[in-house]
């Protein structure tokens, strides 16, 4: 199923280098539009959603650190919102942190082993039948960038992935609402930008690490392409999705 024209996604973007990458070239490539809002840099968020869909990217701070990024509180509301109104909502590093506070869930800055570069992540029992994950091979690489992580799901949510160093790598709430540790818009070409320095502080080579990525990025190009291409579908259906 192709989205019609006019049907939107609203992205919000928290950090000048965490942009919607290849998630919003498939998206775009489904038929969706995107409204891409840069927080980071003063845009304001809408005060409601809309039928508009909704997509919040990474950054480099804590889900309730309104200190650091004022437009958390807002943030929230619209992350609520979505859930109270059954939008289609995909959560991503950050985003997939804030869906898990906002639900009742906990997050913990500096928590447990850092995951840098192409990770496996693992499908769990709970993924066979979610309209994102299943079917899709029951490990895949995503690249992951964090120290903090989700230490304890919100009630009632749905544990989707895992993986070595991190349990709670994807979940759902309701039926279309996904939160997501790693990140499936991120290809294997911006490793090279991230900060060597930082890197070696935590025992890792950044050119390692790319070829890694690199030599991980067929297998996880088409797994997160088809993932995409079903969130798209989801979106493509807004609220009616819930009633099906």
């Amino acid at each position: 199923m192709r989205a019609t024209s006019g049907q939107s996604v609203l992205v919000v973007q928290n950090t000048p280098d965490s942009g919607p990458g290849r998630v919003g070239s498939w998206l775009r490539e489904s038929g969706l539009r995107l409204e891409v809002v840069r927080a980071y840099a003063g845009e304001p968020l809408p005060g409601r959603l809309g039928h508009r869909a909704l997509v919040v990217l990474g950054g480099g701070f804590l889900p309730y650190e309104d200190d650091r990024a004022p437009w958390l509180p807002a943030l929230r509301r619209l992350t609520g919102q979505a859930l109270r109104e059954a939008a289609p909502l995909l959560g991503i590093c950050l985003g997939g942190q804030l869906l898990a506070h906002v639900a009742g869930g906990t997050v913990q800055g500096r928590h447990g082993e850092p995951e840098y570069g192409s990770t496996p992540v693992r499908l769990r029992s709970g993924a066979r039948e979610d309209a994102l994950f299943g079917g899709l091979p029951a490990v895949t690489p995503a690249i992951e960038h964090h120290v903090d992580a989700v230490i304890a799901l919100p009630p009632g949510a749905v544990w989707l992935a895992d993986s070595e160093r991190c349990p709670y790598q994807a979940f759902r709430l309701g039926e279309c609402a996904w939160g997501l540790q790693f990140h499936p818009e991120v290809a294997a070409g911006r490793i090279r930008g991230w900060d060597a320095e930082l890197l070696r502080a935590h025992g890792l080579d950044r050119d390692r690490l790319y070829e890694r990525a690199r030599a991980d990025d067929p297998a996880s190009s088409a797994a997160w392409r088809e993932f995409t291409r079903r969130f798209a579908r989801v979106a493509a259906r807004g609220r009616r999705y819930a009633a099906r």
